[in-house]
């Protein structure tokens, strides 16, 4: 178990889900069951070991159902939920709309991700850095999914989903760390994709990298939940 962190988490479980349907039909991808339980269960449990004890959901389709079932605290860890309200704000957007509950810096995680690492040495890292945001990064080799960062000597020198160039040696692993001044330049209610934020501190070189040694899992896909389901049912 590791020592209590200061710094909150924001997972973002808004969206529509639709590789999973039609599990996804009636519930959120949060409440997938996953190893006999639904799959934030899974995701809370795993980031109190870490030391995480406050997250904040950033919610959209079926976003009530995951309030109703989990509450204020679940596993150790307090909960705060954020709507996204009547339109999907996209992944930047729901940070941006927020950012009044998560405070000076948080942590991003996506709401299918499973990601089996230690995060206080990357909030140490990030701190050391003095950068605005962190990207964890996995040397994935186009294993897993396509490789999508040319990662040198600690930062991001490029991050790119569409554009896959040969040298793309690692992958965004699905962590990050962010100071809340970075979103300070989007208007409130403006739809707009993480990826973008990035991409503009890459361009600005505020960007650190973080290496991480384990593999990522995921439940976004068919295949990702029957893989994490083993995972699980194992440990």
């Amino acid at each position: 178990m590791s020592a209590p962190l200061e710094i909150p988490v924001a997972i973002l479980a808004g969206g529509l889900a639709t590789r999973l349907r039609p599990i996804t039909e009636k519930i959120p991808k949060s409440l997938v069951p996953v190893a006999g339980r639904p799959f934030l269960a899974h995701q809370l449990e795993m980031l109190h070991a870490r030391g995480i004890r406050h997250a904040v959901l950033c919610i959209g389709y079926l976003g009530e159902m995951i309030q109703r079932d989990f509450g204020g605290e679940a596993f150790g860890v307090k909960l705060d939920y954020s709507f996204d309200g009547e339109k999907l704000l996209g992944t930047g957007g729901a940070l941006q709309r927020a950012l009044p509950l998560l405070g000076g810096e948080f942590f991003v995680l996506y709401g299918d991700s499973y990601l089996p690492v230690e995060y206080a040495p990357v909030a140490e890292y990030f701190e050391r850095s003095g950068k605005l945001g962190l990207m964890t990064v996995y040397r994935n080799e186009g294993r897993y999914d396509r490789s999508n960062v040319v990662y040198r000597d600690g930062e991001i020198a490029v991050y790119d989903k569409k554009s896959l160039l040969p040298e793309m040696r690692h992958i965004d692993y699905g962590l990050s760390l962010f100071k809340s001044s970075v979103f300070d330049s989007y208007a409130a209610d403006q739809i707009f994709d993480l990826a973008e934020v990035m991409g503009k501190l890459v361009r600005e070189k505020q960007l650190a990298g973080y290496e991480v040694p384990e593999r990522f899992y995921e439940m976004g896909s068919p295949a990702g939940l029957a893989e994490l389901e083993s995972l699980l049912k194992k440990s």
